[in-house]
């Protein structure tokens, strides 16, 4: 369970109850303002409270945003069910962090970045992250392992502590229509049915939405003869904390398997299972117990906490956007959970979505905004399916000649590194470089900036998502340029007509500066940012680079922020 600062509101809410083993929170119904007689439009409404709705709603309450978020359920997770997913890579923290729930996940989770790979009882691929450029700038680990109902259940709480969000539990949409202005829902609850109105409406429904079928949305994907199954244990004595994977266990049957640590010393075994396993049979404890057995030896001690089956397959919408509806997280896109992309790439889909609606609800920008939401994360999602299924080949090879290309991999990164990086048992979850960029303003828009260390203009010492904070979520402008008077005023007029704050940038305290002044003493922000002398960077509030353009005048700057914000 969650420790007590987490569960300091939830007692005021929820019971908690035993599904399986897990103990899950309970929320209560309670009767909406619609059922009374009320008729409301609601500038969003979040259908589905599960990680991608639940982080979109966090944002919302956090922007000011009153949205409300219909679930048909009472709890977090899948009641009686699996961790589900476990990983959580860096830009997701860095989006907890912002959203103010990280703390939570450090205490709880399980932090790691040593990976081994073996290919029978040979290692044959080892990493650390920590030491990759691509993890070692950001404040935030390169992965925390949680149960996601954990993570849900922080959301939840972070939610009540911020209010302005309506969470309603046990309410179920049935349908949905939609006009040029807004869009009507209608929904069932134990007192009834109902109807409201969204000016915007957030479809985070899961693989088998309601809404895309009710608006005839097309979906393009396929079904993968791989099955798995999931065994979440305890033991006596326990293995080292790191990712563990086999391509050819032998101790089962030459497939893969992966081991993870989890939150409350909870391992999760994954083996890969015969594709036309019989779900049941190789979910009974006594086959679990046999497959352990064989792992870890005929004698090993271990309370067995969950186990079930599972397969998957992948899928993406043909467009995120449709009306005054927005799809993201499974409902836009599923994928196979190799690398940890599925979870993580819908809580990068809200962080991506939020910031842009609120600017079109505060009317700071045009509602095609919306449409680089659509083009940026569908460009994500199908990034993310061609890696994951790249991974579902090698570790299942469809065709002799693929088998004898991964038998051959296997041989050689056996003895020789250069073979070891085509050994691939997922590629772990990243930051898409967004090429498709509608909004970007110079040639190295589209980066994600990792959450680097500063000392902010309080002169405490800080990182990027504070400063995000500090400025009420603005794009940032960081300064690299002497200014004169003149062009000191004419930024001051770009801050009063847009979302955006200055920031001089300096590598040591001195210089004074019209704005606020940053310290980059390590010069990790203006490598994120290919930042030279007389240079200015923007950067959106989802921390990715929108461009950074070389002595810019403010006419410069001015048609960089008004295609930024797509306003021409």
């Amino acid at each position: 369970m969650p420790d007590d600062h987490a569960l300091n509101s939830s007692v005021r809410s929820a019971t908690v109850v035993t599904g399986g083993t897990y103990e899950l929170p309970v929320y209560p119904f309670t009767e909406p303002a619609e059922l009374r007689g009320e008729r409301l439009r609601h500038p969003v409404v979040i259908v589905g409270a599960g990680l991608t709705g639940l982080t979109a709603a966090c944002d919302c309450a956090l922007r000011g945003i009153p949205a409300v978020v219909l679930d048909e359920d009472d709890t977090v997770g899948v009641r009686g069910a699996a961790s589900r997913g476990i990983c959580y890579a860096q830009k997701s923290l860095e989006i907890y962090k912002r959203l103010g729930i990280l703390d939570r996940m450090l205490a709880k989770g399980i932090q790691w970045s040593v990976g081994r790979t073996f290919a029978g009882d040979d290692e044959v691929y080892s990493f650390d992250l920590k030491k990759m450029q691509t993890h070692s700038v950001s404040e935030q680990p390169p992965f925390i392992n949680l149960q996601q109902f954990y993570l849900e259940w922080f959301l939840v709480e972070r939610i009540y502590e911020l209010g302005l969000v309506d969470l309603r539990w046990k309410n179920r949409l049935i349908e949905i229509a939609q006009s040029d202005d807004h869009v009507v829902l209608t929904v069932t609850t134990p007192s009834g049915p109902y109807t409201l109105e969204a000016s915007w409406v957030i479809d985070c429904c899961g693989a088998h939405s309601v809404i895309r079928d009710k608006l005839g949305v097309q979906v393009t994907g396929s079904k993968i003869p791989d099955r798995w199954c999931i065994s979440d244990v305890r033991f006596e004595r326990e293995p080292p904390a790191e990712r563990w994977t086999w391509i050819e266990a032998p101790f089962n049957e030459n497939r893969a398997v992966w081991q993870h640590l989890m939150a409350d010393r909870v391992w999760r075994l994954d083996y890969q299972m015969p594709a036309d396993a019989d779900p049941e049979a190789i979910s009974r404890p006594e086959v679990v117990a046999d497959r352990l057995r064989r792992q870890f030896g005929p004698d090993v001690k271990y309370e067995l906490v969950w186990v079930g089956p599972y397969a998957y397959r992948s899928l993406c919408m043909d467009t995120f956007r449709v009306g005054r509806v927005l799809f993201a997280g499974d409902a836009a896109h599923v994928m196979s959970p190799f690398g940890a992309r599925g979870g993580n790439s819908g809580i990068q889909d809200a962080d991506n979505l939020v910031w842009k609606l609120a600017l079109v609800l505060e009317g700071k920008a045009p509602e095609r905004l919306l449409d680089s939401y659509a083009v940026e994360r569908r460009e994500a999602a199908l990034d993310n399916i061609r890696i994951t299924n790249r991974t579902t080949r090698f570790l299942s090879p469809p065709t002799a000649v693929e088998k004898r290309f991964r038998d051959a991999v296997i041989s050689l990164a056996r003895e020789f590194p250069f073979a070891r990086g085509f050994v691939n048992t997922g590629r772990l979850s990243s930051p898409t470089r967004y090429r498709q960029l509608p909004i970007a303003v110079s040639e190295h828009a589209g980066v994600h900036v990792q959450n680097v260390a500063l000392t902010l203009p309080n002169g405490a010492r800080g990182d990027l998502v504070e400063l995000l904070q500090w400025c009420d979520h603005a794009v940032l402008g960081f300064l690299y340029v002497d200014l004169d008077g003149y062009l000191a005023r004419e930024l001051e007029g770009l801050e009063q007509r847009y979302p955006v704050r200055f920031f001089c940038v300096q590598t040591e305290e001195g210089r004074t500066c019209t704005f606020p002044t940053v310290i980059d003493d390590e010069g990790k922000l203006t490598g994120q940012l290919h930042a030279a002398p007389g240079a200015v960077a923007l950067v959106r509030p989802d921390l990715y680079l929108a461009g950074t353009l070389d002595e810019p005048s403010a006419a410069d700057l001015e048609r960089a922020l008004r295609k930024l914000l797509a306003i021409e």
